[in-house]
């Protein structure tokens, strides 16, 4: 496995400082937005697709600091029922995988989306219980008029390209639970699998080590995103886990965001991490900061501190023991 980082947080910084300072901090990959939610300042996707000189530049820069480029993200709403939203997200998302194929970037990060309860709707529709049968009945005409429709022809258009899709376990989105996620993955095909955050895991009540064990058992997990969640008890018995409250309300808020190490142990992160190698995945652990109470250095810094202390990076031993 390599460590790495989603470099949106330095997207204040040119591409090349950007590199630079992952370089010395020891990291060995960067996940690299190239536009909807995460922006693309590091990634003009047009002049990219336009120009072979310029692609060849951009690795150039990237393989010289001995970095590889984990994934390409591209986080929009394609199921937005705002059409113009979801013309661009749809629109970011094959240019990306198109770039992602050029460049051999084998993950191309997103979200699954989410529609409106019906055609013609204004605004995303998120169903969470299904009681009354209203939500019963949206939720599967969601899925079955929007979500699979969608991915079945953008898991083949991946497979075609040879690049994964990593969706993220996000709320708000269909998929967004071990269980949506193989869900799609059954109803369309294997290039579709996880960018698996355990942040958003943690405060839904899901243990990331369960999560690992179900999708790495079906090899569903692509890509991994390395960030913390701090629950406050007492918060949730306010506001439980689905709490509306802006992310700024830190002090009364049920969960916060934290940087690796500040919301759970770092022996959680070690059996993360452990669990990561016993269920084959040997990809890069892409470290994600929004940590509203910590610079972006310091959050950053703290992250990588506390994972190279748990990480696995080099390959097995034999068992000379046994």
């Amino acid at each position: 496995m390599k460590l790495g980082v989603f470099t949106v947080l330095f997207s204040g910084k040119s591409f090349e400082n950007m590199l630079d300072y992952i370089q010395a901090s020891g990291l060995k990959a960067v996940e690299i937005g190239t536009g909807g939610y995460p922006g693309d300042a590091h990634c003009n996707v047009d002049e990219l697709l336009a120009s072979e000189d310029k692609r060849k530049k951009y690795l150039e820069e990237v393989q010289s600091r001995g970095l590889t480029i984990s994934a390409f993200s591209c986080h929009g709403n394609p199921l937005s029922p705002d059409e113009k939203f979801a013309k661009e997200s749809h629109d970011i998302f094959i240019k990306t995988v198109k770039l992602a194929e050029m460049l051999n970037v084998p993950v191309v990060n997103t979200f699954s989306g989410i529609s409106g309860d019906q055609e013609g709707a204004k605004f995303p529709n998120w169903p969470v219980t299904p009681w009354p049968m209203e939500y019963t009945n949206l939720y599967n005409w969601q899925w079955e008029q929007k979500l699979i429709p969608y991915w079945k022809e953008q898991g083949q258009l991946a497979k075609d390209h040879g690049v994964k899709i990593g969706i993220e376990l996000h709320a708000g989105f269909l998929v967004h639970t071990p269980y949506t996620m193989l869900k799609l993955r059954d109803a369309t095909c294997d290039a579709v699998g996880a960018n698996l955050d355990p942040s958003h895991l943690w405060w839904q009540g899901i243990d990331p080590v369960a999560a690992i064990k179900i999708l790495g058992k079906a090899n569903a997990i692509h890509h991994f995103h390395a960030k913390d969640t701090y629950i406050d008890q007492e918060n949730v018995n306010m506001y439980g886990l689905t709490d509306m409250q802006p992310y700024s309300n830190v002090q009364s808020r049920a969960w916060t965001f934290r940087s690796v190490g500040y919301g759970h142990s770092i022996q959680e992160w070690s059996n993360i991490v452990s669990i990561l190698r016993t269920y084959g995945y040997d990809h890069v652990i892409s470290i994600e900061h929004e940590d509203p109470i910590m610079s972006i250095d310091e959050g950053f810094n703290q992250a990588v501190k506390n994972l190279k202390s748990v990480f696995i990076e080099e390959a097995p031993s034999d068992m000379w023991w046994a």
